[in-house]
């Protein structure tokens, strides 16, 4: 396990539990107090602060500067607040209210989470950090991908297609809590198999947006071929392919797809056939079953892939139970 901010241990405090609502108590923004910068990403800002009339510590997401009078940033904000919201799940982040601050910008409150996401823990195992690779084994990392996949076949079934799935969205808690994240280019359908809602993010404006997106150029790495061209159909299995792209990063350390440009890494992913991760893993032997699910999740033809992402979940379940008991049978 990681270190953790000293902050991160806060006992309740029960004095503060049974009080009266102070004279000076208002539900605008003016109840919150002692921000603190976080880790911000894409057209976003995050900072931290106390809610002082709940006594907790919550997350607030805004654009950032600049962008406050864009209308499709300010529609992408609200878009990510009112989707992650309505997707009550385990393994997506509580959102308390949409607001405006003391300058007339929108913002969100959500839970704060203490934790890491996938990216950086995949990143210290391939720098070999003996502490990491011992608290992260394979298991528990397909334990981590099972958790967020979990989301996603929940998001599908209620007609949200995620379409930017990727390490850096999953976020890992200190105590084994899993959330996939950042849902604000989320393909909204009124229900599942119908069309897409008015104000539908176009396929060219999310290819640009994941192109420039992010504390790295990682983004493009786990589109899908269909998000490549622009023009095909987008659907569950869309976030299937981001997965299976997880799952092969989580098992060669490396992405299947990447090109000395962007460009290349869009041809990569729409023609070439990548080497499987088990010629290109130096950190672990990796199982021919686990393969196979990686493969099929990543094929360019839709059709080919799992129907559902729930259906890669049962097989890479099955592959974690008999691993752990033994075959059932012969």
């Amino acid at each position: 396990m990681t270190d953790q901010p000293k902050d991160h241990y806060q006992s309740i405090v029960l004095s503060g539990t049974d009080t009266e609502l102070p004279a000076w108590f208002t539900n605008d923004y003016k109840k919150y107090s002692h921000f603190r910068p976080m880790a911000g990403g894409g057209n976003g800002v995050l900072v931290s602060c106390k809610d002082n009339n709940l006594g907790r510590t919550v997350a607030l997401k805004k654009l950032r500067p600049g962008l406050s009078h864009s209308v499709r940033d300010r529609r992408r904000l609200l878009r990510e607040a009112r989707v992650t919201a309505q997707l009550q799940h385990p393994a997506t982040v509580p959102v308390y209210e949409i607001g405006k601050d003391d300058e007339g910008q929108i913002y969100f409150a959500m839970k704060k989470i203490e934790g890491e996401d996938l990216f950086k823990i995949l990143s210290r195992i391939a720098r070999g950090d003996d502490s990491t690779v011992r608290t992260y084994t394979l298991d528990r990392l397909l334990g981590i991908l099972i958790q967020a996949s979990n989301a996603l076949g929940y998001a599908h079934t209620h007609g949200v297609i995620h379409r930017d799935v990727k390490p850096e969205n999953i976020l890992v808690g200190f105590y084994g809590e899993v959330y996939l994240m950042d849902w604000g280019v989320a393909k909204i359908w009124g229900r599942p198999n119908d069309g897409p809602a008015p104000d539908e993010v176009t396929d060219g404006e999310l290819r640009e947006r994941l192109t420039t997106a992010g504390s790295r150029p990682g983004t493009p790495l786990y589109m899908s071929p269909e998000q490549v061209y622009g023009n095909r159909p987008i659907d569950e299995r869309t976030d299937v392919f981001s997965m299976g792209v997880v799952l092969y990063e989580v098992l060669a350390l490396r992405e299947p797809f990447r090109g000395r440009t962007i460009e290349e890494t869009f041809h990569n992913i729409c023609n070439a056939t990548p080497l499987p991760p088990s010629e290109v893993s130096t950190h672990l032997k990796v199982p021919a079953r686990l393969e196979n699910i990686c493969l099929k999740a990543m094929q360019k033809e839709p059709r080919a892939r799992y129907s559902s992402i729930m259906d890669m979940v049962a097989e890479i379940s099955q592959f974690r139970d008999e691993t752990m008991t033994g075959p059932t049978d012969a």
